[in-house]
């Protein structure tokens, strides 16, 4: 009976990753777990997990019979991703450091070290599956799709996905707990991880004040009246409600926009104010999973966040990036966001946004001049 190949998978600490590698090694793989370590700047117990992670990591690996190995990334991840975290808020954007994580160093640094350690392929336990096609490899999405990342996998290429194996493709995460406890690992019950470790567990103004400047200015509505004051626009993202500090009557306030050169907030009040809506978005640094752009067919879907689900669009392609527009508008397109684009169960890639197309643009119009006597 010929041997199965060697497989690496990350092991966090996390349940999911623990029963992503006990599968591989009950389907016979040769499974060594590698613990990433991405973080050194103020690593301590209060507001990181690292250190309980690793030992969470260790001991999932003896329970299971694997080697483990742990890596320290934290260069590759100051350089690839935490720089450009900070230039895209510092530019009154709001960036997903997860997605260029995923794509510089879990699938890029990992890979190639774990290519160095004699695997033939990697395995994460990520909520997404991979299928080979004749055309090449296909991102799909997870079957238990409140769990679903492939959001945060799509810029993924067919070099990195021809790698990788996703073992809980198929797994809703009420029965992976099950089998954690039924199997014995030790952290079966362990809270899912709900952020970046460099941020943890502090507010998250905080963690920013470390690093970018304030620039306090005035939040005003889009007729120029002047409600609050704001710390700096890199504090705020489109669509906050928490942390504005604006009292009174009336529905509660949201962020609807940004004035970069005049370094206004402009807020609205209530959730469906047309300003915090929009029909279309254009996006820039595009990228296809399958290496080129998808054709503009029917059946094309797209989301602008996370943890939200996808709406019917259409695609338009230019030279600078691509358009998307949706017959259903959508509430708090972001910019410095991802829009990500799907053909039914299929991930087909997507780019940064760069500005919304509201159906009321959130922009300041003061009030006309008095007549003159």
């Amino acid at each position: 009976m010929t041997a199965k190949p060697r497989i690496v998978v990350g092991l966090s600490g996390g349940v999911d990753s623990a029963v992503a590698a006990w599968l591989l090694k009950e389907q016979g793989y040769d499974v060594i777990g590698l613990f990433m370590k991405n973080w050194e700047d103020d690593d301590d117990d209060k507001h990181c997990t690292t250190r309980q992670d690793l030992i969470d990591a260790v001991s999932v690996a003896d329970v299971i019979g694997i080697d483990i190995e742990a890596v320290n990334f934290s260069v590759e991840y100051k350089d690839r991703v935490f720089a450009q975290f900070l230039a895209e808020y510092q530019a009154g954007r709001t960036p997903n450091p997860d997605i260029l994580c995923n794509s510089e160093i879990k699938f890029r640094a990992f890979l190639d070290h774990a290519i160095a350690l004699g695997a033939e392929r990697i395995a994460t336990g990520h909520y997404a599956g991979v299928r080979e096609t004749d055309a090449g490899f296909e991102l799909l999405r997870a079957a238990d799709d409140s769990k679903d990342q492939s959001y945060f996998l799509h810029r993924l290429s067919q070099q990195q996905l021809a790698r990788t194996l996703f073992p809980l493709a198929a797994m809703r995460k009420r029965d992976l707990r099950e089998l954690a406890r039924r199997i014995g690992l030790p952290n079966h019950d362990k809270k899912d991880s709900t952020g970046i470790c460099f941020i943890g567990e502090r507010p998250f103004r905080e963690f920013l004040r470390r690093y970018l400047p304030t620039t306090p200015g005035d939040m005003v509505t889009p007729d120029g009246r002047q409600v609050a004051r704001h710390l700096g626009l890199a504090y705020y993202t489109i669509g906050q409600r928490q942390g504005l500090g604006i009292g009174g009557p009336g529905a509660p306030w949201y962020v609807a926009g940004k004035d970069m050169g005049a370094n206004l907030l402009i807020v609205v009040q209530g959730h469906d104010h047309p300003a915090l809506l929009a029909e279309a978005l254009v996006a820039t640094d595009p990228s296809w999973i399958a290496g080129v752009a998808p054709g503009a067919a029917a059946n094309l879907t797209a989301r602008t966040r996370y943890r939200q689900r996808d709406d019917a669009c259409s695609l338009m392609l230019d030279p600078a990036g691509l358009q998307v527009r949706f017959p259903r508008p959508q509430w708090a397109v972001t910019p410095g966001q991802s829009v990500v684009m799907y053909r039914g169960e299929v991930c087909l890639g997507g780019a940064i946004i760069d500005w919304a197309v509201a159906t009321v643009p959130a922009r300041v119009h003061a009030a006309p001049a008095a007549a003159p006597a």
